[in-house]
């Protein structure tokens, strides 16, 4: 059996000097990439930052003061989520807050938390669920203009808090420079 044409060639049988080689030029591809980044704009440019056309993150939920009582202790911050609803430039942090409990499930407050100036603490600019209404807070999620959630509550005082009985899922959009709420039907009955 005759070899292959181009079996005789050098480059036909790779040693380890060619596998360093190409290592090596990979790596030198890889660096000179990491070393060239866009322009960024310049810094002060209205407090909003260069975030790549995105933008700026939303204030930290957990920096903000919520007008909860939870008896002595500060409410914590369970779920959250940022989205430029005012498209201002600059987003604001949705945050899901309610009290620590041992057991069930205390209720939730959903507040929209803004940032003011930088160096002062970001404040609640929205309730969106009050947590008198002794609801808690399953599924959330915030995406651009739109904040989803899945409200759980209770049937009557019996029903223990660590088994809500009743779901109701509800949208908050952004419209008209505030937030506008639509619920989903009740699970189970009819329109």
């Amino acid at each position: 059996m005759q070899p292959l044409p181009g079996a005789d060639l050098p480059h036909a049988h790779p040693r380890a000097v060619h596998w360093i080689a190409t290592a090596a030029a990979m790596a030198a591809v890889v660096a000179l990439a990491a070393l060239i980044q866009p322009p960024t704009v310049a810094a002060g440019n209205d407090g909003k930052g260069d975030h790549g056309g995105r933008p700026a993150p939303g204030p930290q939920p957990s920096a903000a003061h919520y007008p909860v009582d939870c008896a002595g202790t500060e409410p914590e911050v369970f779920k959250h989520g940022s989205a430029d609803f005012d498209a201002d430039g600059r987003a604001e942090t949705v945050a899901v807050v309610r009290c620590r409990a041992a057991a069930g499930s205390p209720p939730s407050g959903m507040y929209v938390v803004s940032a003011t100036k930088p160096g002062v603490s970001p404040r609640v600019t929205a309730t969106l669920l009050d947590p008198a209404e002794g609801m808690s807070v399953g599924q959330f999620a915030v995406r651009e203009n739109e904040i989803s959630a899945t409200l759980l509550g209770y049937s009557s005082p019996d029903v223990p808090r660590s088994k809500p009985d009743k779901q109701r899922n509800v949208t908050w959009t952004w419209e008209d420079d505030r937030f506008r709420l639509t619920a989903e039907p009740i699970p189970g009955t009819r329109i």
